[in-house]
């Protein structure tokens, strides 16, 4: 299935993970890496920016799917946290690659969603990450049930 979503600079398609449908984003264009600030003077991207171009394409794909994060803050009270990451580096990133960055969600619960990502430049998978994400209240930083709606648009259809 290939249905296409254009927000911004980032696609969206609905595809199969682990045989269940799962929303991918296929082509962030999350960067082409011609700055210096995200690289070493030996031209290889430092490890902590691979969490950032991560960070990026999730909060992409929230808006892709019609959630605002400081709407979500403003009006429905909560915001996701970044409550674990499990990553692995396979290959470095380079000056002036083009990266793309998938965010397949895997999991939903009350009050957190599992996301799995992985972070491309071509067919070549350079680090591939597991995210735990808690939904907390704007105010406490507390757990809190997610909105309904935020379940009945992300949870896979089977």
């Amino acid at each position: 299935m290939h249905q296409k979503v254009l927000k911004s600079d980032f696609f969206m398609d609905i595809a199969t993970f682990d045989g269940n449908p799962v929303l991918m984003n296929h082509s962030c264009n999350v960067h082409r890496l011609s700055t210096r600030r995200y690289v070493s003077a030996g031209g290889v991207v430092y490890y902590a920016n691979y969490l950032k171009f991560m960070e990026r394409a999730r909060s992409e794909w929230l808006r892709a799917s019609g959630f605002e994060q400081d709407a979500l803050r403003d009006e429905a009270g909560v915001v996701f946290v970044v409550r674990r990451v499990e990553i692995d580096y396979l290959s470095p990133a380079r000056f002036n690659d083009r990266l793309e960055v998938s965010v397949g969600l895997r999991e939903t619960g009350r009050a957190s969603l599992g996301v799995r990502q992985e972070l491309m430049r071509g067919s070549t998978c350079l680090a591939r990450a597991e995210v735990k994400l808690a939904c907390v209240d704007a105010v406490h930083f507390k757990p809190v049930k997610m909105p309904a709606t935020i379940l009945q648009t992300l949870r896979p259809t089977t």
